[in-house]
């Protein structure tokens, strides 16, 4: 099985091979701490073991959810914000067909997926629950504590929805709850009402969680094979246990050399994309990167872009603005689908000369191009290339990207694990709404607003 690879040969122009090599005694330092459990965060280190780990039990438990849901569903929504829905749509996105929520549910081999909570505005709210009107639908709702105020929100909508649809037994039958296993208001509730339930393991944080229920029972449901997405995430688990060196771990090498260029002033990483169907693994890795690096004054600003659209609104930036960013791109090797560009005799848009290319070939053309040119335009360009898009490479990219996070959030000394930073607009926001025991900050935000 191809695996995931990466090429450095482009920053080499902007770095020494030295530069990087010399990361090699720090990182083998940061994974030791991370295999012995002795780092920063060490209580929240599930994720590392989840692909070798996770039972064929859980999976087969998994399965059969999902079965029996793709049964009764025409919609499955999944209420969780952050980790506890990008994850899974990541993949289900990535292998998707790019229109299917205009199939049938027998092309799209199960139901349409669809997402709540994510956000807090009325009208995305509004118009989902017009759809599911007069749709059959099921829900899992996701979250460790049950009173995160986006997810919470939505799922009383959807609950009292499901109730007065098919009344309250039925309505049980419709619900998953994926939460703390022990603990909890959604653990109480689903308890209290008999829901279906998955954990999620408490030593696993939310933005590395997809390897878990939270995105394995969405990505079933979908219909997509999560043993393969656990195989190719433990090829790269093995991988990282069998060698720290950066020659020969791709883990190591996009750590330090992130790092390497982050101490030269290469503050701002884009990661790139030349394929709509990874939008939201970009969007996850945004999310990985930010809340895990981005504390203490420091860290590499995430910003992703999907090429070849991006290039007509930021590729002039990219190509001559401030010379303080780089770029990661995701390369894909093959596609599944062969479109040879057509001959046309008027040849007015004057294409004949790429009549029966593939467009594949073009936008891989497309691709070299712009690395080319953004390489003499100042910006270095690392490629993390994947064979195609299937559970298996992502799999491998998910655990790629959750080890590299892990050892450069180490390297920039802070502890990639928490998010101290979320909670002052929760704080604000509660004020600001009249929670109970947020009365004085209340007091304090409305003088500021009025000031």
């Amino acid at each position: 099985m191809e695996s995931l690879k990466i090429d450095i040969s482009q920053v080499l122009e902007f770095l020494l091979y030295e530069d990087i090599a010399r990361y090699q005694e720090e990182i083998d330092a940061h994974y030791k701490a991370l295999h012995n459990r002795t780092g920063k965060g060490n209580q929240f280190l599930g994720w590392m073991n989840l692909p070798s780990q996770t039972s064929p039990d859980l999976l087969r438990e998994i399965e059969t959810t999902a079965s029996r849901l793709r049964e009764m569903a025409e919609i499955f929504v999944v209420v969780g914000i952050g980790g506890s829905y990008m994850g899974a749509k990541a993949v289900i996105e990535a292998l998707s067909h790019h229109f299917s929520s205009m199939l049938s549910k027998e092309r799209r081999q199960g139901p349409l997926i669809l997402f709540a909570g994510q956000n807090i505005c009325a009208d995305y709210h509004a118009d989902l629950m017009d759809i599911l009107q007069d749709k059959s639908y099921a829900v899992a709702v996701i979250s460790k504590s049950g009173t995160t105020t986006e997810p919470a929100i939505a799922f009383r909508l959807l609950k009292q929805h499901l109730e007065q649809r098919y009344g309250k037994a039925q309505a049980r039958q419709r619900i998953v709850a994926i939460t703390d296993p022990s603990s909890g208001a959604l653990r109480k509730m689903a308890q209290q009402e008999g829901y279906q339930t998955f954990d999620i393991p408490p030593d696993v944080g939310g933005r590395f969680s997809v390897l878990t229920p939270v995105g394995l029972l969405p990505i079933a449901v979908a219909g997509f094979d999560i043993g393969r997405l656990m195989a190719g995430a433990k090829e790269m688990e093995e991988l990282s246990y069998r060698s720290t060196q950066i020659q020969d771990n791709p883990i190591s090498m996009y750590a330090a050399v992130r790092n390497a260029l982050y101490k030269r002033g290469k503050c701002i990483e884009i990661l790139v994309t030349y394929h709509p169907r990874l939008q939201y693994l970009v969007e996850w890795w945004k999310q990985l990167f930010g809340e895990s690096e981005g504390k203490d004054f420091k860290a590499i600003f995430p910003v992703g872009v999907s090429f070849t659209t991006d290039l007509h609104s930021l590729g002039q930036l990219i190509q001559e603005g401030e010379r303080n960013l780089f770029e990661t791109v995701i390369s894909v090797a093959h596609t599944r689908s062969a479109l040879p560009v057509p001959l046309d005799e008027e040849d007015l848009d004057k294409l004949n000369y790429l009549a029966g290319k593939d467009m594949q070939t073009v936008n891989k053309m497309a691709e070299k191009g712009t690395l080319l040119a953004h390489v003499a335009g100042g910006v270095p360009n690392l490629v993390i290339q994947i064979p195609t898009i299937n559970e298996y490479s992502l799999g491998q990219l998910f655990y790629f990207f959750e080890k590299a996070c892990a050892i450069s959030g180490y390297i920039l000394g802070v502890n990639p694990f928490d998010q101290p930073g979320v909670e002052a607009y929760k704080n604000n926001m509660f004020a600001l709404l009249g929670k109970p025991g947020y009365e004085k900050l209340a007091a304090q935000l409305q003088a500021r607003l009025q000031a």
